[in-house]
This record gives structure tokens, sequence and C-alpha cells, in this order.
């Protein structure tokens, strides 16, 4: 199989859908790689690097494109990119398809056989290609919503930690899945007064015995959001329906009630954000305000942090990989049902429920598809 991989090209995203380690593997294994000049510097991974674990560079986009019988990516595909697609293709990237109709129009109309990160789910329901970049997404959550606390960000002026004698900031993390976990972590050590809320209690008993007390736990409804983030210096939105878009948990009217340099960090925006007035930014210009609030909506928040991001993702996206390239897709598919549920379109077709829900598209589950 030749397996290409583009220089992603989402603004301030350095993160590179391989390591060196990988390209060896796939290599070693009768793989061909190709990789686009440069596409791993921003993770200080050289040209050279890959030449030497047997990768091909390639200069001319259209080529590493037209060439590729599937392409890893690390970001969904960019509207420029959408010329690209095809028929027999195979697409292995982070797509978040629900809150992106027109690359999804674009992936079913060229026939494009998508696999999302995202919603790869094991049977125990885990997502272990989405946990990494959860766990990186959910600690640097609260390294943006600290700095963005800061007078001259806008915030409020408050130090999230406080001093002796001063209270500490409140902090409040929405979702106890994989980022809001991290995050609460984070903001815990560094000394804030933290509460999470969620709907699972099993999940919150759980957490208030791993922290005695030092983290509040709250069973999740519409009053107790309320109360939350009105009372907040620092709201964190980490909630996550796999492959569907995201529950809107804070109204503008919950917003307009905070505290002004009052600051809430969207995790869940590349779904959709769960909150009202979410909409996507980037790291060059990752704040925005609303009722004198500060909002932060980075979209690929992880990309930041590429030399701790591309070796996290890599480490758990490789085996998949290595499987559909030795197995082909069918084969691949049938025979694991995790990477099956990662199937979101394919032969022109929506093949994951959410999605099909969130555009209002036709749904064909992919056994009917193969029986057709």
């Amino acid at each position: 199989m030749i397996v290409s991989v583009p220089r992603e090209v989402k603004n301030n995203e350095y993160r590179v859908a391989i390591t060196v380690p990988g390209v060896h593997e796939l290599t070693s294994q009768g793989h061909q790689v190709l990789v686009e000049v440069g596409a791993g510097v921003g993770s200080a991974i050289t040209d050279e690097d890959y030449r030497a674990a047997g990768a091909t560079i390639v200069t001319d986009v259209d080529e590493l494109w037209a060439r590729a019988d599937m392409v890893l990516k690390v970001k969904e595909p960019v509207e420029s990119e959408y010329h690209h697609f095809r028929r027999g293709l195979v697409l292995f990237a982070y797509l978040h398809l629900a809150a992106e109709p027109k690359l999804t129009r674009a992936l079913v109309e060229a026939g494009v056989t998508a696999i999302a990160y995202e919603t790869v789910q094991t049977a125990d329901r885990r997502l272990p290609l989405l946990a990494p970049m959860s766990e990186v997404a959910g600690r640097l959550s609260v390294q943006a919503g600290a700095n963005a606390l800061a007078a001259p960000a806008g915030g409020k002026g408050v130090l999230l930690g406080g001093v002796p004698g001063v209270h500490p900031a409140k902090v409040t993390v929405l979702g106890a899945g994989m980022a809001g976990t991290n995050a609460a972590a984070m903001a815990v050590g560094l000394g804030a007064e933290v509460r999470i809320l969620d709907i699972n209690v099993d999940r919150l008993r759980q957490l208030d015995a791993q922290y005695a007390g030092r983290l509040k736990t709250i069973v999740s409804n519409v009053l107790e959001v309320e109360r939350a983030v009105v009372d907040s210096d620092l709201v964190i939105g980490s909630v996550l329906i796999p492959g569907a878009k995201a529950p809107k948990l804070v109204t503008d009217a919950m917003v307009a009630a905070m505290k002004p340099g009052s600051v809430l960090v969207d995790i869940a925006v590349d779904q959709g954000g769960c909150f009202e007035n979410s909409y996507p930014t980037t790291h060059q210009e990752p704040t925005f305000t609303v009722h004198d609030t500060v909002f932060y909506c980075v979209a690929n928040m992880p990309g930041a942090v590429p030399n701790t991001s591309t070796y996290a993702l890599t480490n758990v996206t490789l085996p998949y990989a290595v499987a559909l390239a030795n197995r082909g897709v069918d084969t691949a598919l049938t025979a694991d049902i995790a990477l099956a549920a990662g199937l979101n379109t394919m032969h022109g077709h929506v093949t994951h429920q959410s999605v099909s829900e969130a555009h209002s598209l036709p749904y064909l589950d992919r056994s009917e598809l193969v029986a057709a």
C-alpha cells in the first residue's frame, strides 16, 4: 500500500501524522510511505530523518495525494484540500464530521472511505485514538485559562492558585471524561478551588475517592450547571458524545450573569462546542469577548505542543494504520470492531449514525453496504 502523509495546513498546526518509528514500521512491512517536504518540521522531525527510515519525500502535494492508497492526517482536511478527494481513497484522521457539513458532503460526493480517529471505539466504550489528545487538551485548557485570566489578556486579574491569605480562583469543569479529568488534575495541582460536573455518578465517586475532598463533584443538570458557571472565574467545557455534536450546556444568559473578566475554555469546540456562544478560533487569534467574559475556543489546542502531541498520537494510531495497510480496509474493519466504529463515510454513503443525524443525511450501515 502507498501511504501518504501531507503537511498540515490548519492555522498554527505543527503536528504531523507519523513519526520516524512509524515510517520504519510501515516500510519494514513492505509499504511505501510518501511524506510531503517539511511535514515534520513543526514536530522537530526533518526530511532526512524520514528518508533514513525509508520514506520518500515528495515536493508536489498534488502528486502526494494522487499516488496515495491511504492518507494519514492529524486534522480534518480544509476546503483547499477537497479537490484531492476521489473514490477509493482511504482517509485516516481526526474528522469531527458532525460539526463539518461541507466536509461531510465533499467526502460523500467523492466516495472517500473516511475513518475518524475520534470515533474509533472499543467494546467497553473507550476512545483510544482520542484519549492522548484529550489528555493534552485538558491540561492545556488550564494553562490557556490561567493566561486568559491575567489582566493584560482581558481577564479579571486572578491568579489561579491564589497566595496565602487570598482566595484562589474558582474553576468549574463540565464533563468528567479524559479531557475533563486532566483539566481538573491540573487545576487542583495549581491550587485552584475546583468542581467537576458529570451525569455519571459512578465516575464522580471515583474522582471523589481519588482526590479525597480536594475536588468537589456535582451531578450535572441545568440548575447545577448554571450555579457553577455563574460563580466561576474559569469554566472549562469538555463534554463529548462520540461522533455527535456537543450539547450546548452553557447558555448566553449564564454567560451574561458571570463576573466581568471571567474566562471560558471550550475543549469541545471541534465538535460544535458546549457553550452557546462558542465558535472555532485559532492559535493566532485564540480569544474573543462575550458579555465582558473571555472565550478561548481554539479547535486544535494540542497543535501548540507538537513535540508531545505528535508522538502521543502516533503511539496509538500506528497499530490501526498498520492493520489497514497490511490487511486492506474491508478485512481490517471486519476484524476489529473498534476500527469499524471509526468508519464515517464509504462509497458515497454516510456510515456513522451520529454524523447522519447531525446533517440529516441518509445512513447506511457498513454491513448493508458490503452486502449491496
